[in-house]
Protein backbone atom coordinates (compact mmCIF):
# COMPACT_ATOMS: atom_id res chain seq x y z
CA UNK A 1 0.00 0.00 0.00
CA UNK A 2 1.00 3.56 -0.73
CA UNK A 3 -0.22 6.93 0.45
CA UNK A 4 0.57 10.01 -1.15
CA UNK A 5 1.70 13.16 0.49
CA UNK A 6 1.31 16.28 -1.64
CA UNK A 7 3.07 19.25 0.13
CA UNK A 8 2.70 22.95 -0.29
CA UNK A 9 5.94 24.83 1.35
CA UNK A 10 4.72 28.17 3.75
CA UNK A 11 7.66 30.50 5.48
CA UNK A 12 4.93 29.54 8.70
CA UNK A 13 4.39 25.34 7.77
CA UNK A 14 4.04 22.98 5.60
CA UNK A 15 0.31 22.09 3.90
CA UNK A 16 -0.53 18.66 2.46
CA UNK A 17 -2.66 16.32 1.32
CA UNK A 18 -3.42 12.65 1.89
CA UNK A 19 -4.15 10.33 -1.11
CA UNK A 20 -4.91 6.68 -1.34
CA UNK A 21 -4.94 4.66 -4.58
CA UNK A 22 -6.53 8.26 -5.83
CA UNK A 23 -8.98 8.82 -3.47
CA UNK A 24 -8.15 11.73 -0.65
CA UNK A 25 -8.17 10.86 2.93
CA UNK A 26 -7.47 13.94 4.55
CA UNK A 27 -5.22 17.50 4.87
CA UNK A 28 -1.92 17.68 6.88
CA UNK A 29 -0.07 19.83 8.61
CA UNK A 30 3.89 20.20 9.36
CA UNK A 31 6.43 22.57 10.64
CA UNK A 32 8.48 24.50 7.64
CA UNK A 33 11.56 22.82 5.73
CA UNK A 34 14.16 23.52 7.68
CA UNK A 35 17.02 21.52 5.87
CA UNK A 36 15.91 18.20 7.87
CA UNK A 37 16.78 19.64 11.52
CA UNK A 38 15.52 17.20 14.18
CA UNK A 39 12.68 18.92 15.92
CA UNK A 40 11.96 21.68 14.14
CA UNK A 41 11.90 20.96 10.03
CA UNK A 42 9.33 18.64 8.29
CA UNK A 43 10.25 15.79 7.03
CA UNK A 44 12.41 15.52 4.03
CA UNK A 45 10.66 14.07 0.38
CA UNK A 46 11.18 10.68 -0.60
CA UNK A 47 9.59 7.29 0.18
CA UNK A 48 9.25 5.81 3.50
CA UNK A 49 7.52 2.91 5.57
CA UNK A 50 4.99 3.68 7.88
CA UNK A 51 4.09 1.40 11.44
CA UNK A 52 2.21 1.31 14.38
CA UNK A 53 3.84 3.06 17.69
CA UNK A 54 2.06 3.44 21.09
CA UNK A 55 2.82 5.41 23.81
CA UNK A 56 1.66 7.21 27.26
CA UNK A 57 1.17 10.39 25.56
CA UNK A 58 -0.23 9.80 21.76
CA UNK A 59 -2.02 5.68 22.62
CA UNK A 60 -2.03 4.25 19.38
CA UNK A 61 -0.40 5.92 16.53
CA UNK A 62 1.76 6.09 13.33
CA UNK A 63 5.39 6.26 13.16
CA UNK A 64 7.53 7.13 9.60
CA UNK A 65 10.53 4.92 9.65
CA UNK A 66 14.07 4.84 8.42
CA UNK A 67 14.52 8.89 8.08
CA UNK A 68 17.90 10.05 7.40
CA UNK A 69 19.01 11.50 10.50
CA UNK A 70 15.84 11.82 12.24
CA UNK A 71 13.98 9.75 14.30
CA UNK A 72 10.04 9.38 15.92
CA UNK A 73 8.48 11.54 13.03
CA UNK A 74 5.03 10.60 14.33
CA UNK A 75 1.13 10.85 13.07
CA UNK A 76 -0.58 12.38 15.74
CA UNK A 77 -3.43 14.70 16.22
CA UNK A 78 -3.00 18.62 16.06
CA UNK A 79 -4.19 21.63 14.83
CA UNK A 80 -1.05 23.93 14.69
CA UNK A 81 1.93 22.96 13.56
CA UNK A 82 4.33 25.17 15.19
CA UNK A 83 2.60 25.33 18.65
CA UNK A 84 1.80 21.10 18.48
CA UNK A 85 4.75 19.46 16.46
CA UNK A 86 8.20 19.00 16.87
CA UNK A 87 8.93 17.58 13.23
CA UNK A 88 5.46 15.24 13.28
CA UNK A 89 3.19 14.83 10.21
CA UNK A 90 -0.40 16.02 11.93
CA UNK A 91 -3.22 14.98 9.84
CA UNK A 92 -6.11 17.52 9.95
CA UNK A 93 -9.93 17.64 8.02
CA UNK A 94 -9.83 21.28 7.03
CA UNK A 95 -6.37 23.40 6.27
CA UNK A 96 -7.30 27.18 8.21
CA UNK A 97 -3.64 28.78 6.96
CA UNK A 98 0.15 27.74 6.79
CA UNK A 99 1.05 24.74 9.24
CA UNK A 100 -2.48 25.26 10.45
CA UNK A 101 -5.78 22.85 10.65
CA UNK A 102 -9.11 21.85 12.35
CA UNK A 103 -10.86 18.80 13.72
CA UNK A 104 -7.26 16.80 13.47
CA UNK A 105 -8.31 13.84 15.66
CA UNK A 106 -11.10 12.70 13.19
CA UNK A 107 -8.60 12.90 10.51
CA UNK A 108 -5.92 11.09 12.83
CA UNK A 109 -8.57 8.39 13.26
CA UNK A 110 -9.51 7.87 9.22
CA UNK A 111 -5.63 7.25 8.52
CA UNK A 112 -5.15 5.51 11.36
CA UNK A 113 -8.13 2.91 10.47
CA UNK A 114 -7.12 3.08 6.90
CA UNK A 115 -2.69 1.96 7.82
CA UNK A 116 -4.34 -0.32 10.71
CA UNK A 117 -6.11 -2.37 8.42
CA UNK A 118 -3.22 -2.85 5.67
CA UNK A 119 -0.98 -3.46 8.87
CA UNK A 120 -3.38 -6.10 10.35
CA UNK A 121 -3.73 -7.33 6.65
CA UNK A 122 0.22 -8.53 6.49
CA UNK A 123 0.73 -5.63 3.77
CA UNK A 124 3.56 -3.17 4.08
CA UNK A 125 2.56 0.28 3.88
CA UNK A 126 4.78 3.40 2.72
CA UNK A 127 4.38 7.10 2.26
CA UNK A 128 5.54 8.87 -0.99
CA UNK A 129 6.03 12.55 0.00
CA UNK A 130 6.37 15.03 -2.95
CA UNK A 131 5.62 18.83 -3.67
Amino acid sequence: MVIWLTRTYFPEGTNGKLEWEGKFICYTIELPWKNNERRVSCTPEGKYFIRKRYSQKFKWHLEVVDVENRSLILFHPANNALKELNGCIAPVTKLSGPGLGLMSRIAFEKLKKIVYQALDNKESVEILIQS
